[in-house]
């Protein structure tokens, strides 16, 4: 049942990917790319944002590995699998700190098990600007405001089989960018719903001798309404489409290793270059609807197939575990240079005590300037059941 699901899946994805790309084949050159940055932006980018220290240091790799508290953010269905019946985390980021040092995000998530194969799961996520000053003119003193975002979601998650999972997420976003001050073109908070459907697959075998575990993953986030800030111009928020792999295998009785891998593609329209097509473009994209722009994210780059490759980033981790009591942590993320150029190694840490577990995470840059450059990541997860022992 279980293959024969994954490979319908497969299927319908890998039919509607072709007959994209022969839908558009004859309204765009492969080669009007010409190798030029074509970074494709959405509304609340703070939604992107790694939010947790375990996945920070396997280089952001989380949709298929083991569960944790911190899984809402990467794949709410492995919940359903999670040991225990009532466990929070809380994870603090300090952002962009080579540009600025009051840019922040928080977040904050729990899960509760209703029984042996149902489970609830919330989560607030909360992203600060630091504080910016508005003025009129060059002499005005100005105004000082603390723009923020927000988003705040609530899931459910259920065992579908032995070995399958699968979770739904329904989110409310708010983004206010300039605290309730109106400005030219009277901008007001922009706000949003949206959805999450992912799912979980794991299974037991024997790797050289060893008790292994293989596990996959597929989440697509954020599949919701455009956001607005004038009530007019329209912009996409990013939808996205993760897909992993992972394989965990005891060493022996106190070691235990895990490696992960993961792909991921945003489910918006890939802006057009061409100064000829860009007013047509601009008013294609302020009409399409979301789904037909989840569909033809997989067609659209102005330069093919070979952009649209482009387009993927990827992440590849490794996590250590001794006497699954202190963890090691490293990781790689690539994004192309076209698409954003964000290349980097990461590295973490975790201790694990009774009751409480503590993270952290550090991005180590390969592309210099990197604002991400000496970003530090702490989670500290709280595990319930054994407060209550």
């Amino acid at each position: 049942m279980m293959r024969r699901f994954l490979k319908s899946l497969l299927g319908v994805l890998v039919t509607l990917f072709i007959c994209n790309i022969e839908s558009v084949a004859q309204e765009v050159n492969p080669n009007e790319l010409g190798g030029q940055v074509n970074i494709i932006s959405t509304a609340v980018p703070f939604l992107g944002i790694t939010p947790d220290s375990r996945a920070g240091g396997m280089g952001n790799a989380g949709v298929a590995t083991s569960p944790d508290i911190n899984s809402q953010h990467w794949n709410p269905a492995k919940f359903a699998f999670i040991q225990g019946n009532l466990g929070f985390s809380m994870s603090y980021t300090p952002w962009l700190r080579k540009l600025v040092n009051d840019i922040n995000m928080y977040y904050l998530t729990g899960f509760k098990r209703i029984d042996e194969m149902q489970v609830i799961s919330g989560s607030l996520r909360y992203f600060t600007l630091g504080e910016i000053i508005f003025r009129e003119t060059y002499d005005d003193p100005g105004m000082p405001v603390k723009p923020n975002e927000f988003a705040i979601d609530l899931g459910y998650s259920r065992v579908l089989s032995e070995r399958f999972s699968g979770s739904v997420v329904f989110r409310y976003i708010r983004s206010d960018l300039n605290s309730g001050i109106s400005q030219q073109g009277d901008m007001q908070p922009g706000n949003s719903f949206a959805a999450d459907l992912a799912f979980y697959f794991r299974t037991t075998t024997d790797l050289f001798g060893q008790n292994s575990q293989i596990s996959s993953g597929l989440s697509i986030s954020n599949i919701g309404s455009k956001i607005s800030y004038d009530g007019d111009t329209k912009q996409f928020i990013p939808t996205n489409l993760r897909l992993g792999v992972a394989l965990a295998t005891d060493l022996d009785a106190y070691n235990s290793i895990t490696l992960a891998v993961d792909a991921n593609k945003l489910l918006v329209p890939t802006p057009g270059l061409t100064t000829e097509t860009q007013g047509d473009y601009a008013r294609e994209y302020q009409d399409m609807s979301v789904t037909k722009a989840m569909f033809r994210s997989f067609s659209d780059a102005p330069g093919g197939f070979k952009e649209e490759m482009q387009e993927i980033s990827y992440s590849v981790g490794l996590e250590y575990w001794y006497d699954k009591q202190f963890a090691v942590r490293a990781g790689y993320f690539h994004e192309h240079e076209y698409k954003g150029n964000r290349k980097h190694f990461t590295t973490g840490l975790g201790l694990k005590f009774n009751m409480l577990t503590i993270d952290a995470s550090y991005i180590i840059p390969v592309v210099q300037n990197n604002p991400l450059a000496n970003t530090i990541r702490f989670t500290l997860s709280i595990d319930m059941d054994s407060i209550v022992k």
